[in-house]
């Protein structure tokens, strides 16, 4: 078995920083990190990806070797688990072009039997590994105001905690590696629900001729109230659904909670139909919508027209 290779790495202005994957959630982190001093390097399939970065003083690459060529850290913000799995163990990914001792913070949300087993790779191979999903969308991103739950050694997370101060507001080591994507799933069982439930308020309450706007202003006061109901109570009223989290990863996030609840042998009753309206929700073609167009769905079964928000339109 390989040797785990010398040199921990400390987290500081003055390091250097690969960020692979600069989408809604990644490209607002990335730009963060540079404005407090870091040194970054970033690297996404679409060029216009990398523009804010450059805008905000980092560096763009032209492939993820080289991008962390020469880092001392390595953030990776991808959507699912096989794209992980190929920035990571692809031929020219990091695992085959990242310096010794590098540290890897995996901001994906992806499965959790998936990011135990990378993690078990990255060490073997003398790297540094967290798995650090996040919850608050893009305008927690945007904001620096996500909620990070981490997987791996203390030590680490230690290491890693400044670049975390950087982007995120509650940041909270949650157990070993795999703990982080485990959290992030309960997370995402919660926020569908939840999201589930508002859409149905609303249409609810319009179905009776309430003022909403202002039903939902006290509902937010008292135990209904939610950051769910905070954040997407405005798309719901306007029916304006440009993706801050897109109904596809929900359903790809809804599709990690319910098998790693069959592995557990633990009932998700709730969160089981919660998943199928999601599911239904992307193959009607509503999955480039934020996943508070999930309104539309309970338009539609309450015989409805879906309102606004073409998802041709996204």
């Amino acid at each position: 078995m390989p040797t785990r290779k010398e040199g921990p790495v400390m987290s500081s202005p003055t390091q250097k920083i690969a960020f692979i994957g600069l989408g809604i959630m990644g490209s607002p982190m990335a730009v963060h990190l540079a404005n407090a001093g870091y040194a970054v390097t970033g690297f996404d399939l679409s060029p216009r990806g990398v523009q804010p970065l450059v805008e905000a003083g980092g560096q763009a690459a032209s492939s993820a070797a080289e991008a962390v060529a020469d880092a001392d850290v390595v953030c990776v913000m991808v959507p699912d688990s096989p794209d992980v799995k190929a920035v990571l163990t692809s031929d020219g990914g990091v695992f085959a072009s990242a310096k010794p001792g590098a540290l890897i913070i995996d901001f994906s949300s992806i499965r959790p039997d998936i990011t135990a087993e990378l993690a078990r790779q990255a060490v073997d191979l003398g790297f540094r590994y967290l798995d650090a999903p996040v919850s608050g969308g893009e305008a927690g991103a945007k904001n620096a105001a996500l909620s990070i739950m981490v997987g791996g050694s203390g030590e680490d997370f230690e290491t890693a905690k400044p670049i975390f101060d950087v982007v995120g507001k509650t940041i909270v080591h949650v157990g070993p590696n795999g703990s982080g994507q485990t959290v992030k799933a309960a997370n995402q069982l919660i926020v569908a629900a939840n999201i589930q439930a508002l859409a149905e308020a609303v249409v609810f309450l319009e179905a009776y001729g309430v003022d909403t706007k202002a039903a939902l202003e006290v509902l937010g006061g008292g135990l209904a109230g939610s950051k769910v109901l905070d954040q997407k109570k405005e798309n719901m009223l306007s029916r304006s659904f440009e993706p801050g989290f897109r109904i596809e990863l929900h359903h790809k996030d809804m599709g990690i909670v319910t098998s790693a609840a069959r592995e557990a042998g633990v009932a998700v009753p709730l969160g089981s139909l919660v998943a199928q309206l999601v599911g239904s929700a992307r193959a009607v073609g509503d999955g480039g919508l934020d996943h508070s167009a999930l309104l539309r769905g309970v338009e539609r079964l309450s015989g409805l027209t879906a309102s606004a928000s073409d998802p041709g339109e996204s």
